[in-house]
């Protein structure tokens, strides 16, 4: 396990390590397996900066990057760097907020929390968030069924026939974009790739994507199909021409 921090981190990555053998879960060499644990360094800026560079390694080495956010701090500058790195890598993501025994709550606290990450993380909307205490260990087992979990999905492969039956009907909804007269078509698709999942679509022009519509095609998959706890990536193929 790639771990790096104050030593708040350290005790957190201690516990887990604790729980992942008292579960009987293959995580004791973790540096080859699915994680990596990052949380925001309290140093001076040179040191901040070369963790930064560190855990972009390690999170290359990873399938699933927890990234840890201190419930006392809230997100910082750090923790948004370090999520960035895991999102445009295409690993899966889970956000941990630890020390959570020390917010005072009511019945709004977990959901304004919630929705606090949710606005400084826009990007990573798919990204499961979990409310953990190291110390009270409030929660510590629910980390390990979120990561198998997330190391499944970023895995997952689906069918084409399926697939083409949730762009059908997506299409059927909602029609592609079209420019001076022009409109985008989506002939078929199928899913290329995985860790992230990834789909290529075959259409008539590239010049008639959009952004907005490819969201919605997205949002459609995620839907029927999950992929939760990682990004989905778009690659686009005029039909009958080469790449």
């Amino acid at each position: 396990m790639q771990v790096r921090g104050s030593d708040d981190t350290l005790e957190f990555a201690d516990k887990f390590r604790n729980y992942s053998k008292e579960d009987g879960h293959q995580y004791r060499n973790l540096e080859n397996k699915k994680f990596v644990l990052r949380r925001k360094s309290k140093v001076y800026e040179r040191v901040e900066k070369f963790s930064v560079i560190r855990s972009m390694s390690a999170v290359e080495r990873a399938d699933v990057v927890l990234i840890v956010i201190d419930a006392t701090e809230g997100v910082t500058e750090q923790d948004t760097k370090v999520a960035g790195i895991a999102h445009d890598e295409g690993k899966g993501c889970i956000f941990i907020v630890n020390k959570w025994d020390l917010i005072e709550k009511d019945n709004k606290t977990l959901g304004n929390y919630t929705k606090e990450i949710r606005e400084k993380f826009p990007f990573m909307m798919y990204a499961p968030v979990l409310f953990v205490s190291a110390l009270t260990n409030q929660r510590m087992n629910k980390i390990l069924e979120t990561v198998d979990y997330v190391a499944s999905e970023h895995a997952k492969r689906v069918s084409t026939s399926a697939l083409n039956d949730v762009i059908g009907e997506a299409v059927m909804l909602n029609q592609p974009p079209s420019d001076k007269g022009r409109r985008l078509k989506i002939y078929y698709g199928s899913q290329t790739g995985t860790k992230p999942p990834k789909f290529t679509l075959f259409i008539n022009d590239k010049q008639l994507t959009h952004f907005s519509y490819q969201r919605y095609l997205e949002n459609k998959i995620r839907e029927n199909f999950g992929f939760e706890g990682t990004s989905v990536q778009f690659e686009y193929r005029e039909k009958n021409k080469r790449r």
